[in-house]
């Protein structure tokens, strides 16, 4: 299976935010410590926010923080949010892709079972698994 990188860089930022669960970050922090598109990671935390992982306040002091300890927050429930949308083959897709053995195929099943297993797997770890070290 492979993540979009707007998973990667979700999670990236997921993993900085759990070293310092208590401090607010800037999305132009965020990417400058990690050399991306400010752009592309304000997409990501509105998603997030959206979801209830990270409470958000503009202006002078604010940014994003944690809404729930790292120790509550499951990286398959982080998977699936950001990777919502993205079907794993295309005949997951809603419109069923280009399939022409739809109906027939035994392979689909399968797979269905496999993703959910490997966010089942994802959802034995917590962010604070995999928080980064503080940096000071």
């Amino acid at each position: 299976m492979r993540l979009t990188s707007f998973t990667d860089y979700g999670l990236r930022m997921l993993m900085r935010m759990g070293s310092a669960p208590e401090r607010a970050f800037s999305t132009a922090e965020l990417a400058q410590e990690f050399q991306l598109s400010r752009n592309h990671l304000t997409k990501i935390m509105q998603k997030l926010a959206g979801a209830g992982l990270v409470q958000t306040r503009r202006g002078g002091g604010g940014g994003a923080r944690l809404a729930r300890p790292p120790e509550e927050i499951r990286l398959g429930d982080i998977v699936r949010l950001l990777e919502e949308g993205q079907a794993l083959v295309e005949c997951f897709e809603p419109s069923g892709g280009d399939c022409t053995i739809d109906g027939g195929c035994r392979l689909k099943s399968r797979l269905r079972v496999a993703e959910m297993g490997f966010i089942d797997n994802l959802n034995r770890s917590t962010l604070a698994d995999i928080a980064l070290t503080p940096i000071e």
